[in-house]
């Protein structure tokens, strides 16, 4: 796997490639015209690229230099407003420049299998977003039908993810562990066939 790195600070590339695969091939990039140009033959498998380098306008003419590049973008005082004004311009991931060695693992696990990796507070924002306005995709008899198969306690935890409330606070709500949190989502996602926070929590908004 070839992976970008584009970044101002040198210190941040070297950390950035020290947490990732000992297998994967690194090309760094300090400068916003260094890294369009390494980019404009799609070559990257995944662009790491820090917030310093770019302004929404500037990632915009990157993109369109890029479009089947995935960038995931890390900002030093990540906010979920700039990860969201980011999304729409078409990034697939947003985090802390900062961010822990098994986190930048994850995240880079999901954006190279397809998906979309967000910190909690902006998948939090997401999910209260839907809370007030769903988009009706699905019919209340569907989602019922998706539901039905779910056990009470996994019923609770799904509405408690619906209102945006993180795993830590559902343990601490049902007085249970946050692993049993995560092991009852697990099998959440796979009876309801949503895969992730966002998804459940529409399927669940759309019955209320």
């Amino acid at each position: 796997m070839l992976i970008g790195l584009g970044s101002p600070n040198r210190n941040v590339m070297k950390r950035w490639q020290g947490l990732l695969y000992e297998k994967s091939r690194f090309e760094k990039a300090s400068t916003l015209r260094e890294l369009t140009a390494r980019c404009k033959d799609g070559k990257f498998d995944l662009v790491l690229l820090h917030r310093l380098l770019v302004d929404p306008r500037a990632f915009s003419e990157l993109r369109k230099q890029s479009p089947l590049t995935k960038f995931f973008l890390l900002s030093d005082q990540p906010a979920p407003e700039e990860g969201l004004a980011f999304l729409k311009l078409g990034i697939v991931g947003y985090g802390n420049t900062y961010i822990s060695p098994a986190r930048l693992t994850e995240a880079v696990r999901v954006i190279t299998g397809g998906g979309v990796w967000l910190g909690q507070k902006i998948i939090q924002h997401l999910i209260q977003e839907t809370y007030h306005r769903v988009k009706e995709t699905v019919s209340e008899h569907e989602s019922e039908e998706k539901i039905s198969g779910l056990t009470k306690t996994e019923r609770k935890i799904a509405e408690l993810v619906a209102k945006g409330q993180s795993n830590l606070e559902i343990a601490a709500d049902l007085d249970i562990t946050e692993r049993t949190v995560k092991a009852h989502l697990t099998s959440v996602y796979e009876k309801t066939g949503t895969g992730n926070r966002l998804s459940l929590a529409l399927l669940i908004n759309r019955l209320r």
